[in-house]
């Protein structure tokens, strides 16, 4: 934890519970936390309740951040960094939630103060969007697309003014979203100082796809990686909650000295690479963040709208301010802590540098 914040009376000091998910977002709430030194802060990996919960304790989440390698992925990361983790939220009361996802409402939470923060890169909006949207179906079943549908929250952090207009046109209430940036994706610029041996290669970032039961033309995609790399030398980083046993098989059939890699740094990998061959994923935003030629299932359009705002690594403190406003104050007080917290929004990066691929 970080040192030498100004520390408030013991009397002051809140409980505030940070819900972790993914290792990126788990990174997220880490900095978050850290800004908010002068209150008790306590982290849980992502849980559920009812029928997720059983089928979870089934085995059959493994997938998902809920159970599996990736909850114990995140785990393992909040104990190196040596914080508090309240397993659930279940060993005291809370002042306060910040959560890096509203998909899932737990039950334990519902009637608690709440700051959302955006995760990163929302899905397109298909059928089960509709579906949630009109038909009130759980919004879990259209996954990040119906990101911030909940209006369970009091304040709404937002990676740019982009993303901001983007939730609105879902039907997310203005005077709750403040565009704060999001950790992780604020400060591409640091990734460029780092020790991956390789450099001007084609970097190809797999996903999870299939995992979570959607729609992957895996061949399709390695050919294309393929075809963009013109003879060029080809790493392929591999997601870490797809099955790579069965990634590694397919690449080799279609690439067969091809260098494969499950674990390090993506985002130092993105930041060496000429090219960052993607899906729908987002290491296209630190990739459009470097300047780099990126070819995604992601609208250029899109990607340039949405892209977070380079704030020089200040977002989590932006977020912690949101924090203390609904720590103290009513919910309309969110309003008056957007003058001090929104940043500029950052210049646009080259549009020609982004190229749809099709899918």
């Amino acid at each position: 934890m970080r040192s030498g914040l100004h520390m408030t009376p013991d009397a002051r000091r809140k409980n505030i519970l940070l819900i972790c998910g993914t290792l990126n977002q788990t990174k997220a709430m880490l900095e978050i936390g850290a800004q908010l030194a002068d209150h008790n802060c306590y982290y849980t990996p992502f849980y559920c309740d009812g029928r997720l919960l059983r089928a979870s304790q089934r085995g059959q989440l493994d997938f998902t951040v809920v159970a599996g390698p990736l909850r114990e992925r995140s785990l393992k990361h909040m104990r190196q960094a040596g914080v508090p983790i309240d397993d659930r939220g279940e060993a005291r009361e809370y002042d306060l939630v910040v959560t890096c996802t509203d998909l899932i409402i737990q039950q334990n939470i519902q009637d608690k103060r709440i700051v959302l923060v955006q995760e990163g890169l929302t899905e397109p909006e298909g059928l089960l969007y509709l579906m949630v949207r009109y038909l009130g179906i759980p919004r879990v079943f259209a996954n990040t697309a119906a990101f911030g549908l909940s209006d369970a929250y009091e304040a709404f952090c937002v990676a740019s003014d982009g993303a901001r207009d983007l939730f609105l046109q879902k039907g997310v209430r203005d005077e709750k979203v403040v565009v704060t940036g999001i950790p992780n994706f604020d400060n591409a610029a640091t990734y460029r100082e780092n020790d991956f041996p390789h450099r001007d290669f084609v970097l190809v970032c797999t996903s999870n796809a299939r995992e979570t039961f959607k729609r992957d033309n895996r061949r399709r995609f390695l050919r294309q990686a393929v075809a963009i790399a013109r003879g060029r030398p080809i790493i392929f980083k591999l997601h870490p909650a797809e099955r790579h046993d069965r990634a590694t098989r397919e690449i080799r059939a279609i690439v067969r000295d091809a260098t494969i890699l499950t674990e390090g740094n993506t985002e130092h990998m993105i930041a060496n690479a000429a090219v960052v061959v993607a899906q729908y994923s987002t290491v296209a935003f630190t990739a459009a963040a470097l300047g780099k030629e990126v070819h995604s299932y992601i609208d250029p359009e899109m990607l340039r709208r949405i892209l977070p705002i380079q704030n020089g690594g200040t977002s989590a403190r932006n977020i912690a301010e949101v924090c203390r406003v609904c720590l103290d104050s009513t919910p309309a007080q969110v309003q008056r802590v957007r003058s001090r917290v929104e940043c500029r929004p950052m210049p646009p990066f080259p549009v020609a540098n982004v190229h749809f691929m099709s899918h």
